[in-house]
């Protein structure tokens, strides 16, 4: 059973403690939104500082992946946990300030983000190779994905409880979180950094940029999906006169996909990367379709749950791809260059969605999710041909870790 060879792998300790660690993530959009709202009363201020914050999300993660890989996990993740955690504190002391400073602040939240998700799929990577167990590596991305579904069902929940009480509440929590679990995984994560090899090149192995920027598209599409649907629930839910259920609906896209995430560990490994991607992306653009036909002839949250569980599949196939792609001393940065697209997804989804819904309702906005994974399909196509014709986009280009070591 893989799951059980991860407990046997990682230790016990190391799941409940990784789930928390990715919290603060999950939750922070949110309860910076909260905060700066509560402190300014205005909904667009709020929104402004709260997409700054997901664009220098995207902007740091990949310096602190390149940082990671020059200097170590431990050293990184350590020193980004203890950075978020002061911008937090300076966004607390600022949100009784003027607004630049509430919008500075805000953003270095999101440039000292610890990347909890990506560096730790870096590690099982690394753990499994050193173990000489690399069959446990799509195992170890299937457990990741389902874990950060939850955390982005689980955390926003909270933060929705607390800031009833009290919105500066949310805030307070992700810092206790930060200290007590974040930085705590940082320490454990290093516990496995590999030994830096020389190369000619004082940089390391170059990335292979093509079919990087493909994976960073794909997920950037996906993060376009993501946001959409999060605008048509919200959507939803103000036009059936039950704000809070947005939350709820929302909760069956995340359940659906980690449940279909952790049902990825049973795909027959002759079931290729480059088949699953095209076959996962095609799998997306159908459950977008059902999700906005089920939404007009059925019920909205019928359809969320349907179109959830084509979610996870796609993603955890656009890490295992990465992976492969990058050199083992350039991986941090290669996977927090994906996920860098994930955040700018949304924020374009959430954009253009939202206009969309002004006009034409919870339909608009699905327009926009259904437009995101036809992009993303027609992507995976492309890129397929691409590599069918000349045998050099993505797993022909980069030789397995293993073989590279041969």
């Amino acid at each position: 059973m893989s799951y059980r060879s991860l407990l046997r792998v990682a230790g016990a300790g190391f799941f409940p403690l990784g789930f928390l660690a990715r919290l603060p993530y999950a939750s922070s959009a949110l309860s910076t939104l909260i905060l700066l709202q509560a402190a300014t009363h205005s909904y667009a201020f709020a929104g402004l500082a709260s997409a700054a914050q997901s664009i220098a999300i995207a902007v740091g993660g990949p310096v602190v992946g390149a940082l990671a890989d020059r200097h170590g996990h431990r050293t990184v993740g350590v020193l980004a946990a203890v950075a978020n955690f002061t911008a937090w504190a300076a966004l607390l002391a600022a949100s009784h300030g003027p607004r630049p400073g509430m919008l500075l602040a805000a953003t270095a939240v999101g440039l000292t983000q610890p990347q909890v998700g990506p560096l730790v799929r870096v590690h099982w990577s690394r753990l499994v190779r050193a173990r000489d167990e690399r069959h446990l590596l799509s195992a170890a991305l299937s457990y990741e994905s389902s874990a950060d579904e939850v955390s982005f069902v689980a955390g926003p929940a909270v933060v929705g409880l607390l800031a009833a009480a009290d919105p500066v509440a949310p805030a307070l929590l992700t810092m206790v979180v930060i200290a007590a679990a974040t930085l705590p995984f940082a320490l454990l994560c290093g516990d496995h950094d590999l030994p830096r090899q020389p190369t000619p090149d004082h940089r390391g192995p170059h990335l292979p940029r093509r079919p990087l920027a493909v994976m960073f598209l794909a997920m950037t599409a996906m993060g376009v999906v993501f946001g959409a649907v999060q605008t048509a629930v919200t959507v939803y839910a103000d036009r059936i006169g039950q704000p809070g259920a947005s939350g709820l609906v929302y909760a069956e896209f995340g359940i659906g996909s980690a449940l279909a995430g952790a049902a990825c560990v049973w795909l027959p490994t002759r079931f290729s990367l480059r088949a699953r991607y095209v076959t996962f992306a095609a799998l997306l653009f159908v459950g977008t379709l059902v999700l906005f036909a089920g939404a007009q002839l059925v019920s909205l949250p019928a359809a969320v749950g349907v179109a959830g569980c084509t979610v996870a599949p796609y993603m955890i196939n656009l890490y295992a791809l990465t992976e492969r792609l990058a050199p083992p001393e350039r991986a941090a940065v290669a996977m927090t260059v994906l996920c860098g697209g994930g955040p700018l997804g949304v924020a374009a989804g959430q954009g253009v969605s939202g206009a969309l819904a002004d006009a034409h309702g919870t339909y608009g906005a699905l327009l926009v999710a259904l437009a995101g994974a036809a992009g993303a399909l027609l992507l995976a196509v492309a890129a397929a041909l691409a590599d069918r014709g000349r045998e050099v986009w993505i797993i022909d280009s980069v030789p397995a870790p293993e073989a590279s070591r041969r």
